[in-house]
């Protein structure tokens, strides 16, 4: 009896221990009519979801440059990190999304060739797709994103196009990209990017975050909640701290955190539990 009694708490104990972790399929796809193929994306699932019903607020997490859908997996260790939030009550439970940037062309942008149009993949294809197969919230205050170094750029751009449909947009050792004519042919020459010189001042006009700030307005930049985060080692320090004079100048609210580190996992990982406890302020009830 005693022995039974013993299987049945190991049994209860295990059903226990499994509902306090969440889960990532970090192999899934979506075929792209925009780009022609399949889009490979990471999805964390939070420790409740198996065993609820209801819907969730949703973060989109995006890579740095070189890394892919697997980065904030494997190196960034999202499901532990995101777990330990949650459980404690920092964090909302919440769906992370990360999507591939590296196959194919790498970035988040529309290419300048008009040839590889990512961001509209993202916005078109990429969001309705995982929002319908996830129980994801559709609300604009529901919505985050996030995103390290060229993913970090990516979250200025994406809640800069579209302040409509992200609450909160945290920063991570963002990449601004090229910055004036000169560094915009110097890349795309060391990327082997194809373009038309004519098309150079428009492309930078349209994806330069720090551009995009100058000719948006107050009320417009307000209605998303900023986060900016960098490291005092950082190579990247200088266009995060413009970022952050910029938006001062122009009084739109924003938290600019610099701390000691580099372009670092190291860093990243540290800064993840803060955006986690950032972006939830916005999806609790007040």
């Amino acid at each position: 009896m005693k022995k039974g009694i013993f299987i049945i708490a190991l049994i209860i104990g295990s059903f226990s221990l499994q509902a306090q972790h969440g889960k990532v399929m970090d192999d899934l796809s979506l075929n792209s009519k925009i780009l022609k193929g399949e889009r490979k994306f990471s999805v964390y699932l939070p420790p409740d979801y198996d065993s609820s019903s209801r819907s969730y607020p949703v973060l989109y997490l995006l890579h740095g440059y070189t890394d892919d859908h697997t980065g904030w997996v494997q190196f960034g260790e999202v499901l532990h990190i995101a777990d330990k939030a949650i459980l404690s009550g920092d964090a909302s439970p919440m769906i992370i999304v990360m999507p591939d940037a590296d196959t194919g062309l790498p970035g988040y942008t529309n290419a300048i060739s008009g040839n590889w149009n990512y961001e509209d993949f993202f916005f078109k294809e990429l969001m309705p797709h995982v929002e319908d197969r996830f129980r994801i919230k559709k609300e604009k205050r529901f919505r985050a994103i996030s995103g390290l170094s060229m993913g970090g750029g990516g979250t200025f751009l994406y809640a800069l196009h579209r302040p409509d449909l992200f609450s909160s947009a945290a920063s991570l050792s963002a990449w601004m990209g090229p910055q004036n004519l000169k560094e915009m042919e110097d890349f795309a020459n060391r990327e082997n990017i194809k373009f038309d010189s004519k098309n150079l001042e428009s492309f930078l006009d349209r994806n330069n975050p720090l551009r995009l700030v100058d000719k948006m307005e107050a009320k417009e930049l307000n209605s998303v909640r900023w986060f900016i985060d960098c490291g005092d080692d950082d190579f990247l320090y200088e266009g995060n701290s413009l970022m952050h004079i910029k938006m001062r100048d122009k009084m739109i609210n924003h938290e600019f955190r610099i701390r000691d580190g580099g372009h670092t996992w190291t860093y990243w990982r540290t800064s993840l539990p803060t955006v986690l406890s950032f972006i939830s302020d916005h999806f609790h009830q007040r």
